[in-house]
């Protein structure tokens, strides 16, 4: 299947994602698992059902892992910033994320809010909503969207999933609650890096897709302990740390790294973890 046609299953299913969300009460919770909310299972079967008929596989955050087996595989997060959703909070996401044997293959992060679209294919190139995400040339002025050239942790604007034991050295910082959107933010230059600052990380259907669109952008990523941010396992957990530029990248890397150790002996020397 080619990328374009991909992208078009993403939208349809991303589609029927809205449709799912506006139509339900956001503040009940199923009672089923901590913190799902109606809207959750709903936006779930309605993308799943898009998606599957569409002969690919999905790995979600609802419904966990289906025709694994298939050629393509579809990590996806129905709504990601659940809580903000049922509360009225204006930034929640949905989220789709294409992986072959090669690794990330397409993405498209939704805002629910106000249907900015982030889509990435791999070698491709990313864009919101049409236009090209990408960095300035070296030495030239940032123009249009694009991640920023921000160099200085003491300088940038981070966003935040928890709040860290201490500063860890930013200008100012935000903890806006849907990390696919705080990823995006920093490939179109609304905020410079994102730390993952939490106790047990991420699981990749809530960073994929944006990952993707910040690795054709132009962003530069890590993992807070060096590991790949797709890991074999689909299941396995990361601690995503995205930043405008290598020497920002670094710098946020190694304020990461001074608490809340997963596995140090993972740890590379100045080691930034590899994306596929």
């Amino acid at each position: 299947m080619d990328s374009d046609r991909i992208l078009t299953v993403f939208d349809q299913a991303a589609a029927r994602v809205a449709e799912a969300v506006a139509r339900l009460d956001g503040g009940q919770l199923t009672g089923d698992r901590e913190g799902q909310y109606s809207f959750d299972v709903a936006a779930d079967e309605a993308a799943r059902e898009v998606l599957a008929e569409a002969g690919f596989g999905v790995y979600s955050e609802e419904s966990g892992s289906h025709d694994a087996d298939r050629e393509l595989v579809v990590v996806l997060d129905p709504v990601d910033g659940s809580t903000n959703a049922a509360r009225g909070l204006p930034w929640y996401s949905t989220s789709f994320c294409a992986v072959d044997s090669e690794g990330m293959l397409a993405a498209l992060v939704l805002n629910l809010v106000n249907n900015k679209a982030y889509r990435a294919v791999r070698g491709q190139g990313a864009t919101v909503n049409g236009r090209p995400l990408a960095p300035p040339a070296e030495g030239e002025p940032r123009r249009g969207s694009g991640p920023s050239a921000q160099q200085s942790l003491g300088e940038a604007t981070v966003g935040l999933t928890y709040i860290p034991p201490r500063h860890l050295g930013w200008r100012q910082y935000r903890v806006l609650g849907s990390i696919a959107l705080d990823m995006t933010a920093v490939a179109e230059g609304v905020l410079d890096a994102y730390i993952d600052c939490t106790n047990e990380g991420h699981s990749t259907w809530d960073y994929l897709g944006a990952a993707l669109v910040c690795a054709e952008a132009g962003v530069a990523m890590g993992e807070a302990w060096g590991r790949p941010l797709l890991p074999d396992d689909l299941a396995e957990r990361r601690y995503p740390v995205v930043a405008a530029t290598p020497p920002l990248l670094t710098e946020a890397l190694a304020q990461r790294r001074t608490f809340g150790a997963d596995d140090p002996a993972a740890i590379g020397a100045g080691e930034v973890a590899k994306h596929h």
